[in-house]
């Protein structure tokens, strides 16, 4: 079989969210998008959108599970066999696992790296040869300001977009030299169901729980943030420039929200910076 031609990307968690519109959005720029499903049921909202937009033939599902090697592997050489090459792999798969340490199993904290570390990491590891190979590629890392500035009740994502960060610096410099271009989108809060999910499973400490009041002051803070929430659509905006800039940057953020908050972190003495968040979980520091 001949191998297609046009551009190629591979969108991790692309049943909703950023993935599908980045999906949506890339087959509209004219690029085969090979779109990773962790739930095969999913594809049909995927499929419905793509008939809509007249890009349906533009746009394969695959079964992918991020935490799965066989499934990575799969798809990676589908992929091969069908294109004969990878353009992009936009590492979009993820989730935000809430709670105050303390109170957080630790299988939950392995739970969020395995998916937004750990499946990151393998799902790389296996577009690489093929990108070196024709010396040339984008790798689009799905990051937060999470990464940059840690959130109270937030350990576990935070410190998992915190690995992602120190990953993209570190793959950019390693791969740069074999034409392969690396960004990290430093997302904020969006209308997403990332951040639905995140509330909802966000564990509630219990009556007696020394923690029990900062949640009672945390969680309309976060109801607020997802019901105000960006357009996601900016993100997805931002993926396509990392993808298609000539001299790709490593960080993109994709609104001046995101900025405003990146800035107040480098400007701000952490003092300042703390003390606001002590008074919205009502401590007063001595």
């Amino acid at each position: 079989m001949l191998a297609d031609k046009r551009n190629a990307a591979l969108v991790t968690g692309a049943g909703s969210g950023f993935g599908l519109l980045t999906a949506l959005l890339l087959a509209e720029k004219g690029w085969m998008v090979y779109a990773g499903l962790r739930d095969s049921s999913r594809s049909e909202g995927l499929v419905k959108e793509a008939t809509a937009r007249g890009i349906a033939d533009q746009v394969v599902p695959l079964q992918l599970d991020v935490t799965d090697c066989g499934q990575i592997a799969q798809a990676v050489e589908t992929i091969r066999q069908r294109q004969g090459r990878l353009d992009a792999l936009v590492n979009n798969a993820g989730f935000a696992a809430g709670g105050f340490v303390e109170e957080v199993p630790l299988e939950r904290w392995r739970e969020q790296f395995e998916t937004n570390v750990f499946g990151l990491v393998a799902m790389t590891q296996a577009v690489l040869p093929m990108m070196r190979a024709q010396r040339s590629g984008r790798i689009v890392l799905i990051s937060s300001v999470s990464g940059r500035i840690g959130f109270p009740a937030l350990a576990p994502y935070v410190a998992s977009k915190h690995a992602v960060e120190g990953f993209g610096e570190s793959l950019r410099l390693e791969v740069a030299g074999f034409g392969i271009g690396v960004s990290l989108i430093e997302a904020g809060p969006y209308r997403t169901e990332i951040w639905r999910k995140s509330i909802d499973s966000l564990q509630e400490p219990t009556a007696e729980s020394a923690y029990r009041g900062y949640y009672v002051r945390l969680k309309p803070i976060f109801e607020h943030n997802a019901e105000t929430g960006g357009d996601p659509s900016h993100v997805a905006a931002s993926i396509w420039r990392a993808i298609s800039d000539n001299k790709p940057k490593l960080r993109y953020q994709p609104t001046s929200s995101e900025k405003k908050t990146l800035r107040a972190k480098q400007w701000l003495p952490w003092g300042f910076i703390e003390r606001m968040a002590l008074k919205a979980m009502g401590v007063k520091k001595s």
